[in-house]
């Protein structure tokens, strides 16, 4: 927003109009004044602005200001000079605090030609219409801020849609392009031989909250990241290294319900860690915390990949259990006895220590077990069988 003159401010004396009119005749002058009085400031941002347009620039600047000041019209052409001057200095990388600080010099330069061309009685006058040169210098100033910042949210979001373009193109080739690869990496920042480590969280408000706090840290530790959402889950990606862990990403969520993938050795190995970190917070149960790790998740991610199958798989391994023949209490017993089993290291002893009861006892267990169902959890095969069909047995019942 420009700012607006106080209406209850005297109008400008007609003298220091006139002395506007007059050191419009002599801008030139004006422009070489406060191209020497900028010179420092200028060393900030020398190479990103030619002179041609560092001076074309100024000129029309201070040829708006002294006919703001002498009440005279503006022309088209510069009614729009501090937005565009604005929008052109963002664009060309300039710092805004380095670019304000030149365009307020302006008042400066501009008073210094009014009262070097006013006589004593004249001086008296100036004092009067001082507020009125001030504010014309301060309303393009305001034109060029909002102009700058605009354009950096501008530019901000178009760079943002270039990164989520070329994340989606990195997917979308599965990594196996080394083209896409390499302008990804350098669409994305990210180094293609790095590490990376993948998060999903399933999309809503709650998962992506929590996916965005840990990404606001994770950039404050430095981290190179990137946050997308894709049809399936809502994903971040983080660049591993020397201060950015995977354990450092891991605290980072902890609470947030999300799964998270084994770490992926070069960014065209990202598009398979996207999908097994997806995979994993799917298999995640509703009642857990995250985040879930695929290494402690393999089994529920295989159950629930198998979509309908597990209801069969779970018929098929422990239907035996259900039978009519089978009191209630024995199925929960035989049940109880495998997952304490198959949560320990496979030893009967054991196994029989953490059920406080003797080994011969687990073995007849055992031995009804296979009795049952067929499956004996001595071997390996039927003990992987067995792992599988509890878990889609306990999927099925959540």
């Amino acid at each position: 927003m420009h700012s607006q003159a106080d209406p209850t401010a005297a109008a400008p004396h007609p003298r220091a109009a006139e002395l506007a009119v007059e050191c419009l005749k002599g801008i030139d002058g004006l422009l070489g004044d406060w191209l020497e009085t900028v010179r420092p400031l200028r060393e900030h941002y020398a190479d990103s602005v030619p002179d041609d347009d560092f001076r074309e620039t100024a000129l029309q600047a201070f040829e708006l200001l002294l006919r703001t000041v002498a009440e005279l019209p503006v022309p088209a052409e510069l009614a729009g000079i501090s937005e565009r001057i604005g929008e052109r200095r963002a664009r060309q990388g300039v710092p805004l605090d380095s670019l304000l600080a030149a365009a307020r010099l302006d008042f400066r330069v501009v008073w210094a030609a009014l009262v070097a061309r006013a006589d004593d009685e004249d001086k008296v006058l100036l004092v009067a219409s001082a507020y009125h040169v001030w504010e014309a210098v301060e309303a393009h100033v305001t034109g060029i801020m909002t102009a700058y910042q605009r354009t950096v949210l501008e530019m901000g979001r178009q760079r943002e849609d270039e990164r989520r373009l070329w994340f989606d193109r990195l997917l979308e080739s599965a990594g196996r392009n080394p083209t896409v690869v390499r302008d990804a990496g350098l669409a994305l920042g990210f180094a293609p031989a790095a590490c990376f480590l993948c998060v999903a969280a399933l999309p809503g408000p709650g998962p992506g909250e929590g996916l965005h706090g840990a990404a606001a840290a994770l950039r404050s530790a430095g981290a190179t990241l990137q946050r997308q959402t894709v049809s399936s889950a809502a994903l971040l990606i983080v660049q591993l290294g020397s201060r950015v862990t995977e354990e450092t990403v891991l605290a980072g969520l902890e609470g947030v319900r999300c799964g998270v993938s084994p770490v992926a050795d070069g960014l065209a190995a990202v598009p398979r860690a996207v999908e097994l970190a997806t995979a994993t917070v799917r298999a995640l149960p509703e009642s857990a915390p995250g985040p879930l790790r695929l290494a402690d998740a393999w089994l529920d991610v295989l159950v629930n990949r198998a979509g309908h199958f597990t209801a069969h798989l779970a018929d098929d391994v422990l239907g035996g259990l259900t039978g009519d023949g089978t009191p209630p209490g024995e199925t929960d017993r035989l049940l109880h006895t495998v997952r304490v089993h198959l949560a320990g290291s496979g030893s009967i002893a054991e196994t029989a220590k953490a059920l406080y009861c003797h080994r011969n006892t687990v073995q007849q267990r055992f031995t009804r077990l296979h009795e049952l169902t067929g499956r004996d959890i001595r071997r390996p095969e039927d003990a992987a069988l067995l792992a599988l069909a509890l878990r889609a047995r306990e999927s099925g019942e959540r």
